[in-house]
């Protein structure tokens, strides 16, 4: 089995080179199978987002469209999927992926309040955390 760094998924999705899209499609379905990490998928949705300014919609399709191939190994596919559904209903990518891989602990706790809103509104065990001013 072979690992791919974030840029092979970007150059897979965008092919905006397309040598390398070419070379990318290639790698991702190498015979040995391809392992994705969680941190690469993480900056996999930050690169489409802040560099392609891709909408939501396209980055998730691009999420299931790399994570459908036969070829792929993901780390922790369990937290990937929850991670994603959790950004189609409308939490940050990695917001969710932090929560999803926290599943066996006793609640997540933020000083971002967007987070914990969305998080209650999921029925998610996400607490603000309060701060005093003394």
């Amino acid at each position: 089995m072979i690992a791919v760094d974030t840029n092979v998924l970007v150059r897979y999705v965008t092919n905006d080179d397309v040598a390398q899209g070419v070379q990318a499609m290639k790698t991702l379905n190498d015979p040995q199978g391809v392992f994705i990490s969680k941190t690469v998928m993480l900056e996999l949705e930050w690169v489409l987002r802040s560099v392609f300014r891709s909408s939501r919609e396209s980055i998730q399709t691009a999420m299931l469209m790399i994570v459908g191939l036969p070829s792929i190994t993901l780390e922790n596919p369990e937290q990937i999927a929850i991670a994603i559904d959790y950004h189609r209903q409308g939490f940050d990518f990695a917001d969710a992926l932090h929560y999803a891989s926290s599943q066996a602990t006793a609640g997540f706790h933020t000083f971002d309040s967007q987070f914990a809103k969305r998080g209650r509104k999921l029925g998610l065990d996400v607490h603000e955390i309060a701060v005093s001013n003394h």
